[in-house]
């Protein structure tokens, strides 16, 4: 099978390529480092010769709104066009658990983003998934006040990106399926109590940034959102099985 993954160079793009390769597909990373602009859709047409699936793991970094459904109703109206035109058989969509219940900033963009899933001419699956192990060292020194490092009271089920990939890979593999069931991680953490371990871990290296880590909550809907459960998964979830630390264990073997 052909498989173009969209976003393949990103944190969970990485292990999907890699999973794709490994259950023998062939792989087209759609990414600008390989020619392909997923705003403007130039180089896509040619990458999309032959592909059977299209994997869409695609993100952006902004806490703004408008930037991220701008973002991802743009990038998407991209891909299923060319999709389309190119007879792609299905569109598998990574988003994320709870955004119904918090379409608010980052969140709004992946809404955005299932609606023209939704709507589109290209059959679809679309798996939510909670936030990766990767979330703290991404949290981890953000916002800095001088000595003190903050982050936001948050309740996290982490899971692993490869988790993740092996579960999209799955499901490009199959026929489209429409929205599947929700994949979080094992446990439930605090954002707080992962990023001091993190920071912990890395102590000593050039990516530590020394100061007390503070845990404020954030204003808002959103704020709220991060702390009453609801980007948490519901009792029909799937569930992976590494662990946070388990993950962090491996990050400091290398």
């Amino acid at each position: 099978m052909r498989i173009a993954v969209a976003g393949g160079t990103g944190v969970v793009g990485r292990h999907v390529v890699r999973v794709a390769k490994e259950n023998g597909h062939d792989v087209v990373v759609l990414s600008r480092s390989s020619g392909v602009d997923l705003t403007t859709g130039t180089g896509l047409a040619g990458a999309l010769d032959g592909v059977d699936v299209l994997i869409d793991v695609s993100s952006t970094q902004t806490m703004s709104a408008k930037d991220s459904t701008a973002f991802f109703t743009t990038v998407t109206r991209t891909l299923l066009a060319a999709e389309k035109t190119a007879g792609v058989r299905h569109h598998v969509a990574l988003s994320i658990v709870g955004i119904d219940d918090a379409p608010h900033m980052y969140y709004a963009g992946k809404v955005a983003q299932e609606k023209e899933v939704t709507s589109g001419d290209v059959p679809w699956t679309i798996l939510r998934a909670t936030q990766f192990h990767e979330f703290a060292s991404q949290i981890y020194g953000q916002i800095k006040i001088g000595p003190i490092i903050v982050v936001p009271k948050m309740r996290s089920q982490p899971i692993a990106a490869r988790e993740v990939a092996a579960r999209l890979v799955q499901l490009a593999e199959g026929t489209p399926e429409g929205r599947v069931k929700d994949l979080g991680g094992p446990h439930t953490e605090l954002m707080s109590r992962m990023v001091r371990d993190y920071a912990a871990s890395i102590e000593g290296t050039q990516a530590h940034l020394g100061g007390r880590i503070v845990e404020l909550p954030i204003p808002g809907a959103y704020g709220k959102a991060m702390r009453d459960g609801t980007l948490l998964t519901g009792a029909d979830a799937d569930h992976g099985t590494q662990t946070f630390d388990e993950w962090l264990g491996t990050q400091q073997a290398r």
